[in-house]
């Protein structure tokens, strides 16, 4: 991909999460602390479920790709609002700019698709479980994980490609705190109108497809536990089922939220606490709600610990 363009502006300017200098030291702590909890829960988990065979079923290979995808993009935006809480001023050239913005791209839309590959998983699961091991075999498993890179990298290559394309005159102060598609728009000197008509599609695509294909899949779970006659059976499916509706309603909700609106009805600054919710917090919680909720995970948990105690 080729980083340079016909544009004047050779870096950019990052207003960051807020103006008010006297809450950035505070702001500072708490999200420097929700980094490393998001690291060490993510690393936890892709450790804990390589290390222990029993875990190496198809929803802890989605779960592994899960952590790995949160582990990543959490990494492609911290860092650097990190860096812009204690410094002045928040610079970040455009290259860089421009490969931030492609890398958050790709593991948002890789997210997008391994929760809508999870959903399906437990489609399978509780509705179909005799045909389970055949339908998510290894190699359909390794399939559909490829399909959601793949497909990740399309998109993001869609916006990167779009955004290149573009000049930046004079203007070079993203009201933001990372390079995103829609601040970045509003200093273009060029016309925006295919960049926003890609946004349509591809963020149209991203959240309405999966959204669509996850509503479909609940819905046949939910007709399939309402038909266990046991209390223990039903409370068991909705267990396995709870914990990725909740990621998936603040992911999802979050995402919707900042992108597909009217530009009058939402500012750039609620936009960026929008934002906030999916690229920093959700890749905090998911390991932490996959890890508490999930009887296999802690079983696996504690056993690992209990091998380095007594190793």
């Amino acid at each position: 991909m080729d980083m340079e363009n016909s544009s004047l502006v050779t870096e950019f300017i990052l207003v960051g999460l807020t103006k008010y200098s006297e809450i950035q030291l505070p702001l500072f702590f708490l999200f420097l602390g929700i980094y490393i909890v998001t690291v060490a829960g993510n690393v936890g988990l892709v450790t804990l479920i390589g290390l222990n065979s029993h875990l190496h079923m198809p929803m802890y290979y989605f779960l592994f790709n899960l952590s790995f995808i949160d582990l990543c993009y959490s990494s492609v935006i911290t860092p650097k609002l990190l860096v812009n809480f204690v410094s002045e001023p928040n610079t970040i050239s455009y290259a860089a700019c421009m490969t931030q913005l492609f890398f958050y791209c790709f593991f948002v839309s890789a997210e997008c698709y391994v929760l809508t590959v999870m959903a399906y998983d437990r489609y399978v699961a509780i509705c179909k479980p005799l045909l389970y091991t055949v339908t998510m075999s290894p190699q359909v498993c390794s399939l559909l994980a490829v399909v959601v890179y793949v497909g990740a990298f399309i998109g993001a290559w869609a916006h990167t490609g779009c955004m290149l394309r573009l000049t930046f005159c004079d203007a070079n102060t993203i009201n933001h705190y990372m390079c995103d598609i829609l601040p970045l728009l509003e200093l273009s000197c060029t016309s925006t109108h295919v960049n926003e008509l890609v946004v349509l599609i591809v963020v149209g695509f991203d959240v309405g497809v999966p959204s669509l294909t996850i509503i479909v899949s609940y819905t046949f779970i939910l007709a399939s536990i309402l038909r266990i006659r046991s209390t223990e059976g039903r409370s068991k499916a909705f267990s396995t089922c709870s914990s990725h509706i909740i990621v998936v309603s603040v992911f999802f909700g979050s995402g919707a939220f900042m992108y597909l609106h009217p530009s009058s009805v939402l500012s750039m600054d609620q936009g960026k606490v929008s934002t906030v919710f999916y690229t920093i917090v959700v890749p905090m919680l998911n390991p932490l709600i996959y890890s508490f909720r999930n009887k296999e995970v802690k079983v696996a948990l504690k056993k690992t610990l209990n091998r380095k105690t007594f190793s």
